[in-house]
């Protein structure tokens, strides 16, 4: 019995330190290759290379977003490309949001307006657009988001591919005044990047920003275009993309600036949203990966599936050290963390200093001022890992027990302070 529970616990304890120790690396080779096989050639530009351009669909799903609506289209006004259109659909919103976007059209030809008269979902908001846009090439951003002008134009270049459904751009946080602002700058120049980097050097993205992307119109049609009853529709999309046969891909050149919760309530909301997305994604696709049907996405399935075992592995070893140091008895045998730092804290935070630094040396171009980033992203794994390992663990109950029958409705997130 005691040889049990001691080999239980030095699995846990090398299972805590061992994951993120392996997907560092994992990762860091993955993010090397992709800039010596793609993006070391255009480092030095923004501008893609000449290419044909096709005509796109811009497609804004809004709600509720009266206070952002102005700047996110007047970025639109200053899009670098010869044929596309806009559409925006104001779902349900019940501030004024339809009154800005009519405005908004009378001076704007290339953008028209559709109202649902309720509040639907962003998913169905999508659907309605998709279904109306009049290209097949459709990008998709938030309504408070503001897109780069030569975005259209990398989009363009890289569906000269006939084989890509779909990619994801490269969101960069315009709000950064704030503790936990700066602290997500760091998050999505350290990790994020990366992390899309590596995942399109193996084939297979694990989920798009819903923030800035753009699908075939045939792709999504053979996917089922977006459901309804997913929390995280782009996590959702990407999956059921990829299992129908078609590639998505990371694309660092594709800017798009955006606004990101700066309390703590907001922060928690967000990422308690997206893990408990995850976990959907995990249930709703165990049948088709581990039948086969798509064994190219297993590597990213199982990473995701030890992601979520991973975090619950650090939350239980993190509320045993509280017990121990409230002086509360709990299983001497247990594992728990030690007060006192060993030679594996130390390695695993060298080794992320390592991953952080090639990150942000690949993001130099988009955070020139990399040696403050640095300051924030030491921080990450406090924050953010023990904020993922909460999420997770009160996320995998409410995805299991949810009702998916009815569609899932907008939240107003929480954008910062401005």
């Amino acid at each position: 019995m005691e040889s049990g529970i001691a080999w239980f616990r030095e699995a846990v304890m090398v299972f805590c330190f061992g994951y993120p120790f392996v997907m560092s690396f994992y990762w860091m080779i993955g993010g090397i290759l992709f800039w010596v096989g793609h993006e070391r050639y255009h480092h030095k530009t923004n501008e893609p290379p000449p290419s044909a351009l096709p005509p796109i669909s811009i497609i804004v799903p809004c709600y509720n977003e009266g206070a952002t609506a102005l700047e996110t289209f007047g970025a639109l006004t200053a899009i670098d490309y010869p044929d596309f259109e806009i559409i925006a659909v104001n779902d349900g919103s019940r501030d004024n949001t339809a009154e800005i976007l009519d405005g908004l059209a009378q001076n704007m030809p290339r953008l028209r307006v559709v109202h649902l008269a309720a509040n639907q979902g962003k998913a169905t908001a999508m659907n309605v657009a998709g279904l109306l846009a009049q290209h097949e090439i459709l990008v998709l951003i938030d309504g408070d988001a503001l897109l780069d002008p030569y975005a259209l134009r990398w989009v363009a270049w890289h569906f000269r591919h006939p084989l890509l459904g779909g990619l994801t751009g490269n969101p960069r946080i315009r709000n950064r005044t704030s503790l936990l602002g700066r602290l997500q700058v760091g998050e999505y120049s350290s990790i994020i990047g990366l992390i899309k980097r590596a995942q399109s050097t193996y084939a297979r993205i694990y989920t798009v920003s819903g923030v800035i992307c753009a699908f075939r119109k045939r792709a999504l049609q053979e996917a089922g275009w977006w459901s309804p009853r997913t929390l995280t529709d782009d996590v959702d999309i990407t999956w059921r993309v990829q299992i129908a046969g078609w590639r998505v891909t990371y694309t660092p050149n594709i800017i798009v600036w955006i606004l990101m919760p700066e309390t703590l309530r907001g922060l928690w909301r967000q990422r308690l949203r997206w893990a408990e997305g995850g976990i959907q994604m995990l249930i709703d696709n165990a049948r088709p990966i581990f039948s086969g049907k798509a064994p190219s996405l297993l590597p990213t399935y199982l990473n995701a599936l030890l992601g979520t075992l991973w975090a619950y592995c650090i939350f239980l070893l993190l509320g045993l050290s509280v017990l121990e140091v409230l002086a509360i008895p709990a299983l001497a045998q247990m594992p728990s963390l030690s007060l006192m730092p060993d030679w594996s804290g130390p390695t695993l935070f060298t080794v992320y200093l390592l991953q952080a630094s090639l990150s942000i040396s690949l993001e130099k171009r988009f955070e020139p001022n990399r040696l403050s980033l640095l300051f924030w992203v030491i921080w990450y794994p406090i924050v953010f890992w023990m904020l993922s390992a909460a999420t997770t663990a009160v996320a995998l109950p409410r995805a299991v027990f949810r009702a998916r029958s009815g569609r899932t409705t907008w939240i107003s997130p929480d954008r910062g302070l401005r």
